[in-house]
């Protein structure tokens, strides 16, 4: 096995650039999150130019944050997979879950210059590299509202990039 490439947010497209399929990383500095109903939302502002937040170089995970912690929910899901292409023409360097993407995803990845990156399933683990959680919109949500982490050594393996996939 290689050497864990480290990784700060936030991310840079050399930083994107330099990883491959199956490298092991460690993310430190600031995530959002967001699942189904969070995530679409923020597309519509983004589209509208009304973004809560600042997604050139952010990495996403596909979560939910509550008192038992994070943990990837299924980013193949139709309104995660569908946030996929834009978000990440606005800016999001990389995406954060669980699960296979479709084709057509895969090379909206590549076209845009971001990847995806799967976690080890555990969420004890995942949830002892946050230091610090912050609603950033859609509080009506709940669990599920967008949030900002604040994440050191934050584990994943690249997935998706540069047009090839390990699934």
């Amino acid at each position: 096995m290689g050497k864990v490439k480290e990784l700060k947010t936030p991310l840079t497209n050399s930083d994107i650039e330099n990883l491959q399929v199956g490298d092991r990383i460690t993310l430190t500095g600031q995530i959002l999150t967001g699942r189904d109903a969070a995530l679409p939302r923020l597309v519509k502002l983004i589209e509208n130019g009304e973004s809560p937040v600042v997604v050139e170089g952010a990495a996403i995970m596909h979560t939910a944050v509550s008192q038992a912690g994070i943990a990837p929910t299924s980013s193949n899901k139709t309104e995660i997979e569908g946030s996929i292409p834009p978000l990440s023409e606005a800016g999001v360097k990389m995406h954060i879950g669980k699960g296979a993407l479709s084709p057509p995803t895969q090379e909206s990845l590549e076209k845009q210059g971001s990847i995806f990156v799967v976690t080890p399933p555990a969420a004890a683990l995942l949830t002892s590299r946050m230091t610090s959680s912050e609603v950033v919109a859609f509080p009506e949500e709940g669990i599920e509202a967008l949030h900002r982490l604040e994440v050191k050594d934050f584990p994943g393996i690249v997935a998706v990039a540069h047009g090839k996939s390990i699934y």
